[in-house]
């Protein structure tokens, strides 16, 4: 599968994985800013994600094969890795399968634990809004704020709407395989081997994606891990404090 992305600088390679509903374009900012530091910054749509090709088949294992794959398209070599939340377990997910093949690695509010049921009324929400049959934008972001309430993430899910035609949309997004495939997406990162390479877990303070408690399992799997915490951030640590992550993530990759 050839995945879109966009590419930004030039010098030592970065990745960056984005979340579940997520997409490339959310991370143009950060992405930019990392290659102004003598970096080259690819920022990839990952399967059933954005511009990228839809499939039924979604899972962890299969999105770290899909990176496999990326890689060796672009002929990358040791790259560094920065992956939220979904992208944060397709990260681990591939440095486990390949230890060694990457510099550094930097996951982003999310844990290694499995979440069981979480925020599955999302993607229910998206399913039930007929977008095929609306005839604005105005109307869809109405039809979501039913749904899900919250300004801040409707905005968000509005990114994934695709106009096909004059008064007809589409979602980016593969909500049947997303749906379909749930409990996976939420799974936990199981390994018999433990990791050796630097790794950088960074938390929002006020998200709960990674508990006090998670922290022991964290450094159980992974032998050389930081981990910060940026106060006044949500899941959405890049978006809410968009300096305090730069900062720590700029130290982590540039030493």
């Amino acid at each position: 599968m050839e995945l879109f992305f966009r590419k930004y600088g030039e010098g030592k390679p970065v990745i960056i994985l984005h979340g579940l509903y997520g997409m490339s374009d959310n991370w143009n900012t950060i992405g930019k800013k990392i290659a102004e530091k003598n970096f080259c910054v690819f920022i990839p749509d990952q399967r059933n994600h954005g511009e990228s090709p839809h499939s039924a088949e979604f899972s962890y294992e299969i999105l770290a094969g899909d990176l496999t794959d990326f890689i060796q398209q672009h002929s990358i070599s040791d790259p560094i890795i920065i992956g939220h939340s979904m992208g944060g377990k397709v990260a681990m997910t591939y440095a486990m399968n390949h230890p060694g093949s990457i510099d550094k690695l930097v996951v982003v509010d999310i844990g290694i634990k499995n979440y069981g049921p979480h925020e599955e009324e999302l993607v229910d929400a998206l399913i039930s809004v007929n977008i095929e049959n609306t005839s604005s934008r105005n109307e869809i972001e109405n039809l979501l704020l039913d749904k899900i309430k919250s300004i801040r993430v409707s905005q968000l899910m509005m990114k994934n709407v695709k106009r096909i035609s004059e008064g007809h949309f589409e979602w980016k997004l593969n909500v049947k395989a997303i749906k379909e495939n749930f409990s996976l997406l939420f799974a936990g990162i199981e390994s018999g081997m433990q990791y050796d390479g630097d790794v950088l877990f960074i938390r929002g303070e006020l998200s709960d994606y990674i508990k006090d408690e998670d922290v022991p399992g964290i450094r159980k799997l992974f032998n050389n891990v930081k981990i910060r915490t940026i106060e006044g951030a949500s899941h959405w640590v890049h978006a809410d404090k968009p300096e305090e992550f730069l900062k720590l993530v700029l130290e982590f990759i540039s030493n």
